[in-house]
């Protein structure tokens, strides 16, 4: 399998758990958890993952509550990752939805940030002992999905209002310390998005505000995008997964 450069293959998993998992005994949920958790980090190890990132949305969409950005060196790694995820027992009782993508415009999307911070360490955690999962609240994440809408190339830069648009999002970025800003290009486009960046922001007031800026005309004219506002996901313990090698 030939390696995929850049960051790797990126998995994009938008999951929840389905409400029959509530329907199981706790000795069952420990069962099947616990299974579940050892058969992926045999995968992490095995294929070498190098990125497991939650998102927990502020406001689940019916079943879909977390956002994931899993990445592997290549592509065999990513999708052994997925069928050993739906896998039963544990499969059986979650929401899945899979997308295929590669990191885009990395350098250009990290030289907008204005206040980075350190990546999380795993602190010598065992991930097969599992603690008390928590949103992390120190921070607000901004994920978003779009796309430029058909003959969007045709218009001018300057009739769609590019130039403005970078300085308002720039002063935006500058005023409420963006924390992180990165892009993924889908390998398959969907009808509505074929790329998602995730930006964080210190408060909610940020957040709130890039968003408005994004809706500004006229460059909000020539292309199509949601919102989903999300708390970083047990950042510490899922960062024990990465395998050191």
């Amino acid at each position: 399998m030939t390696a995929i450069p850049e960051d790797g293959v990126v998995v994009l998993y938008k999951g929840g758990r389905l409400p029959t998992w509530d329907g199981l005994t706790p000795e069952q949920q420990a069962e099947y958890q616990d299974e579940h958790v050892s058969l992926m980090l045999s995968v992490a190890k095995t294929h070498r993952l190098k990125r497991l990132e939650g998102f927990q949305l502020m406001t689940p969409q019916h079943n879909w509550e977390r956002f994931w950005t899993i990445a592997f060196p290549t592509l065999q790694g990513a999708q052994s990752w997925i069928d050993s995820e739906i896998a039963p027992p544990y499969g059986r009782y979650g929401f899945y939805e899979y997308f295929m993508a590669l990191p885009w415009r990395q350098d250009y999307f990290s030289s907008w940030v204005t206040a980075p911070q350190p990546e999380p360490g795993p602190e010598h955690l065992d991930p097969r002992f599992i603690p008390p999962l928590r949103a992390d609240n120190n921070s607000v994440v901004v994920l978003k999905f779009g796309r430029w809408l058909p003959d969007s190339d045709d218009v001018a830069p300057q009739d769609r209002g590019d130039e403005e648009r970078t300085r308002l999002m720039r002063a935006v970025a500058e005023e409420h310390g963006l924390m992180r800003y990165e892009a993924f290009k889908l390998m398959g486009p969907q009808e509505d998005w074929d790329l998602v960046w995730i930006l964080e922001f210190p408060t909610l007031a940020g957040a709130e505000a890039w968003i408005d800026a994004e809706g500004s005309p006229p460059h909000s004219q020539y292309a199509t995008r949601s919102f989903f506002l999300a708390r970083k996901w047990a950042p510490e313990y899922f960062a024990s997964w990465i395998p050191d090698n």
